[in-house]
């Protein structure tokens, strides 16, 4: 059977650039927006364009019912596509303007949490009841997207977003030892300064090209590279990595 790998946050970036990548590696891709279906479906004209399987659900993972719906949606899918669900890429996330910790709102930082942390965590406690042998499930892999903030710590402009992913490391890092018995492999990708959209909703567009001579690279990275760690973590070839944490940072 195919294996199914829903991809949050799908529809742009990082995320459309694993959905792709993943594709044209065998994979059923399930790519998952929250406003924005046209980009999604794009994603997914590409995908059949070239004899794949992939479908375009809404949800915002910070919220627990629209992602329970995303869940069920996918599951009555899989029959069609004679596929099983065997991973999943924790992209979707938010950032927000540059501010210091002084000024934020008790609703930014909510939102971030919500968005950035719990909603990675309730769509891996999805995913596990799908994928664990223990409960009947095939086993697989889970993904998360981390970010070199959690390291440097955003001082100035995005604490409250370092602080999410710093929670990501950590919730990989344990996720990944409570669930080596049940056949998932849980993982963690850690991009640096990457030339996606996400810098413009922070209202910094250039913000990746303006931070390249802090790079020792002396460049941002792009999507593609960040999915090629991505896919790489939920395949085969990667079956004794788990806990880890990759950076794709050009060495910063």
């Amino acid at each position: 059977m195919k294996p199914v790998v829903l991809i949050t946050g799908g529809s742009r970036g990082i995320g459309a650039a694993t959905a792709w990548l993943a594709a044209q590696q065998g994979w059923a891709v399930a790519v998952n927006y929250t406003q924005d279906a046209q980009a999604a479906q794009a994603v997914v004209a590409r995908i059949q364009a070239v004899g794949g399987n992939a479908m375009a659900v809404q949800a915002d993972v910070g919220d627990e019912a629209q992602v329970l719906a995303m869940f069920a949606h996918i599951d009555q899918a899989l029959p069609a596509w004679g596929a099983r669900w065997a991973g999943l890429v924790n992209s979707a996330g938010v950032v927000d303007h540059a501010q210091r910790v002084e000024a934020m709102s008790v609703p930014r930082l909510e939102r971030m949490m919500r968005t950035n942390v719990i909603g990675s965590m309730v769509c891996a406690r999805e995913a596990i009841g799908r994928l664990s042998i223990r409960h009947g499930g095939q086993g697989g892999a889970i993904v998360n997207l981390s970010s070199v903030a959690a390291r440097l710590g955003g001082a100035g402009q995005y604490v409250d977003y370092a602080a999410s992913k710093g929670a990501i490391d950590s919730f990989t890092i344990g996720l990944a030892r409570e669930l080596a018995g049940d056949g998932i492999r849980v993982n963690a990708v850690r991009p640096g300064i990457i030339d996606t959209e996400i810098h413009a909703s922070g209202g910094q567009p250039q913000r990746a090209h303006e931070l390249a001579p802090q790079i020792p690279m002396q460049r941002p990275g792009t999507a593609e590279e960040v999915a090629q760690a991505i896919v790489w973590l939920l395949g085969e070839q990667s079956s004794y990595s788990t806990g880890g944490i990759i950076d794709t940072t050009g060495g910063r």
